[in-house]
Formats: C-alpha cells, structure tokens, sequence
C-alpha cells in the first residue's frame, strides 16, 4: 500500500518560488509500477492536474502551468518535490501528491488511486 505525505510552508509571498515535498512509503519513485503527480484543489473549485513524473524521470505537465512548474524526485530519500514559481493569489490551494498504478502519463485526476492527505498552500502578501 503506497502511502504519501506532503510538506511545505503553508504561506508564500506573491512572486516567489513554492517548493514542496512529498514523502513516499510502501513504493519506489523509480519503481516502473507507478506515476507519480501533483494536484491541487482551489477554494470553492475543483481539482487541477498539475504535472507527472514516471518512473524514468520523464516529466509532462498541464500546459496551463507548464512555464512555472518543475518536478523532481530525489532517489535516496524516495520524495518527490514540486516547485511553481512567480506565484500570484490565484496558486492558493490544498496541493496533494498522488499516485497512480496507470503506465505512461495518466493526466486527469480519475486515474489515480494513492493521495496523500494534502498541504494548504496560502498565497498572499
């Protein structure tokens, strides 16, 4: 059973760079059964695939973010990490991190089966 747990600073200045990290158990990162994604839910709205990494490091993101986003994964502490920057207001959300048992790139929400408990991430000045 795979099991995952963000972390971050649950505040950020407008403009800045968001870095968070997800911690994985229960799976590899670079195990070749799984997709590892970024979600996130703003208040009142629904939930937005941000972006995945396979098992190879190959990364695919939602072109509405795709110029802000990054996500890496670090191998000996089996994390991944999500960067977004030149953040505005409009990223407050609860970002969850997600696993999904689906090959390739799966990008729509429905088709992963692993979520953490997800971190509240407030933009604001």
């Amino acid at each position: 059973q795979v099991q995952l747990q963000e972390s971050g600073p649950g505040l950020a200045q407008p403009s800045q760079t968001l870095t968070l990290t997800c911690t994985v158990s229960g799976g590899s990162v670079t195990g070749s059964y799984y997709a590892w994604s970024w979600i996130r839910q703003p208040p009142g709205k629904g939930l937005e695939w941000i972006g995945v990494i396979a098992y190879d490091g190959t990364t695919y993101f939602n072109p509405s973010l795709k110029s802000r986003t990054s996500i890496s994964r670090d191998t000996t502490k089996n994390q991944l990490s999500l960067q977004l920057k030149a953040l505005t207001p409009q990223d407050t959300a609860v970002y969850y991190c997600s696993a999904s048992r689906k090959l390739g790139f799966p990008i729509t929400v429905s088709e992963y089966d692993y979520w953490g408990q997800g971190t509240q991430v407030t933009v604001s000045s």
